[in-house]
């Protein structure tokens, strides 16, 4: 059954969850509602066995044009809300099932932040990321330099944040901040089609392989091993492990069952 939000719209699609943010007149600006909508919903889904990918849009206009700038303007810096709303995008990022970001049009500010968050980034023709919060007086507050510097480098994220500039899909594609560019027509459904092969795949497996990628992000190499190394051993005791090694000696497609 499909859940109900103010500010988006979550649909299911087999092991897929998508949700859509649904601001349309504001171009899905990330207020509080919309935000804290976004993050209870994934929350619930992330323990429901029945879903196992999630995919984040905005449609093919927009996807998420940045903060809520009518909520921020008299903001100060001890407002309980403020803090929450900046830790909105760790919430997505420390989901147990992979998120997939599906972008098209603007992903600026907060909108560019949300789509780090997520695991995997996949951008129509018509992406355009930036981090132009410099233009306000401000700096990103939600990871726009930390996980920025991350993916494309200290120079390239240096460039984007001091002058604000914005970036099309192609050149973030080049960077390594998208994984991939299709044409926005076929966005959603390409999206869509790599979340059916993860879904796919062992859960447990998926969730230990997210769980240790992100390990390698924020540790140094030598625990980010340990770590590997006990989940690899720990999965041995799966009932998922042992049908798909099962199956490749059979030469048959395996059963995976998430146990």
């Amino acid at each position: 059954m499909d859940m109900e939000f103010e500010n988006i719209t979550v649909e299911r699609d087999g092991f897929v969850a998508v949700a859509t943010l649904n601001r349309p007149k504001q171009l899905n600006a990330l207020s509080y509602g919309l935000c804290k909508d976004l993050c209870e919903a994934l929350e619930e889904l992330d323990g429901d066995d029945s879903v196992r990918v999630f995919v984040i849009t905005g449609g093919e206009r927009v996807f998420a044009a940045g903060a809520d700038i009518n909520e921020m303007v008299e903001a100060t810096p001890f407002a309980g809300r403020a803090h929450e709303r900046l830790a909105f995008r760790d919430r997505i990022n420390h989901l147990s099932k992979p998120v997939i970001a599906a972008v098209s049009g603007f992903a600026l500010g907060g909108g560019c932040e949300l789509a780090m968050s997520c695991d995997i980034i996949i951008a129509s023709e018509s992406a355009v990321f930036g981090q132009p919060e410099v233009n306000l007086g401000t700096i990103p507050g939600s990871g726009g330099t930390q996980r920025l510097t991350r993916l494309v480098g200290k120079h390239k994220a240096m460039e984007l944040v001091l002058t604000g500039r914005f970036m099309d899909a192609a050149e973030a594609a080049r960077c390594g901040l998208v994984n991939k560019v299709v044409p926005v027509e076929v966005l959603l459904d390409e999206t869509k089609a790599m979340a059916r092969t993860i879904a796919g795949k062992p859960p447990i497996a998926i969730r230990f392989a997210k769980e240790a990628i992100l390990k390698a992000a924020n540790t140094p190499l030598d625990d980010g091993l340990a770590f590997e190394r006990k989940s690899f051993t720990t999965l041995f005791a799966s009932e998922d492990r042992k049908e798909g090694m099962q199956a490749f000696l059979d030469k048959r497609k395996p059963e995976f069952k998430g146990k």
